[in-house]
């Protein structure tokens, strides 16, 4: 019987989420928190085999920022993300700290049980059109002829400038940061998007993700 736990900034969402579950379909919910850090402390006290993790949840510590620190502490921890965001930045994001799984709440019930015992069972769930995104983004690459050392060839302060660009900081806080002109960050992003052949910021943000060059900390 999987133990889990509901983090959710929304007193009516786990409410919700709580009569939904305990008890039934084989799953118990064994706790609850509004925001990251409280859910941080329950998972350390109460040992769940699944957390179901919200992404937003202002003013306390998000989503994306508990998965990360808890996946640190909890390495056998699952932690399925069950957000409204049907969004492939979040998703990428997601993955790339450490989530088990993605959901959506729009999704039916059968489809969470699903996904909450799948991550249970140590395997990973992701909605089935997120899914077929990353094969179809992935076989479109493989179509073009994606060179799949092209990362090698930035410089290491076109890394940094991806990093910071998918970070959100603009042109004037990387040059800024880096000690450089802005027109220099700008031919050095126009070199790199060149270079990895993308054209917009989402594109560079999942590349980045990809490359394990985000930290959301």
């Amino acid at each position: 019987m999987p133990k889990i736990l509901v983090v959710d900034d929304h007193a009516v969402v786990r409410s919700g989420l709580m009569m939904l579950l305990n008890g039934k379909h084989g799953i118990e919910v064994i706790g609850e928190a509004a925001d990251g850090e409280e859910g941080i402390q329950a998972a350390q006290v109460l040992k769940p085999d699944v957390v179901l993790m919200d992404l937003n949840m202002p003013p306390g510590m998000d989503g994306l920022t508990a998965t990360e620190k808890l996946r640190k502490l909890m390495p056998e921890l699952a932690i399925l993300i069950l957000t409204m965001h049907d969004d492939d930045e979040y998703l990428f994001r997601a993955i790339h700290v450490g989530a088990s799984g993605y959901i959506l709440k729009s999704a039916p019930h059968d489809e969470l049980l699903t996904a909450i015992r799948s991550v249970a069972a140590g395997n990973a769930y992701l909605y089935p059109t997120a899914t077929k995104r990353l094969m179809d983004e992935y076989m479109d690459r493989i179509k073009n002829g994606e060179n799949k050392v092209t990362y090698e060839t930035l410089s290491e302060r076109e890394r940094e400038i991806v990093a910071l660009i998918a970070k959100g900081f603009s042109n004037k806080e990387i040059a800024e940061q880096l000690v450089i002109s802005v027109k220099t960050v700008e031919s050095h992003k126009s070199n790199v998007m060149e270079k990895l052949g993308l054209k917009t910021r989402p594109e560079l943000v999942k590349y980045a993700a990809k490359k394990g060059l985000l930290n959301f900390e």
